[in-house]
């Protein structure tokens, strides 16, 4: 319904505003704010951050759901680090949590290398 009629107002994107908390090894916990659309707030890099999370979405994955519980995956153990996303993204709430403790748990991390570990080394594995 636009103002004149016929007419449809532009689209608008909700806003989207995260909370960005990481832990990378039991003790120097970091945490920054990430906005998008324009990218800004704290995060070292939120262009990367806002592209890689849009990305995740768009190849047809939800970053911040969970592993579904009935999903097989390799004990394999990644390192110690945890990491929460809370807030708003495109006016939906999140609130995720990230460790490395298994190959699902690590894939999941890896999506969000560039929200997580900003500056970092690029991810190796598949997107």
């Amino acid at each position: 319904m636009g103002s004149n009629p016929g007419v449809p107002d532009a689209p608008s994107t909700p806003a989207s505003e995260l909370r960005v908390t990481v832990d990378p090894d039991g003790g120097a916990v970091r945490t920054w704010t990430l906005r998008c659309d324009p990218p800004g707030g704290t995060h070292p890099d939120p262009r990367a951050a806002c592209t890689a999370i849009d990305e995740a979405f768009r190849g047809g994955d939800d970053p911040f759901a969970p592993t579904p519980r009935d999903m097989l995956c390799a004990e394999i153990f990644g390192g110690p680090q945890t990491a929460t996303i809370s807030g708003t993204w495109r006016g939906k709430p999140v609130n995720a949590s990230y460790s490395r403790v298994n190959s699902c748990e690590i894939a999941r991390w890896d999506r969000l290398k560039p929200v997580l570990e900003p500056g970092g080394p690029a991810s190796t594995g598949p997107a």
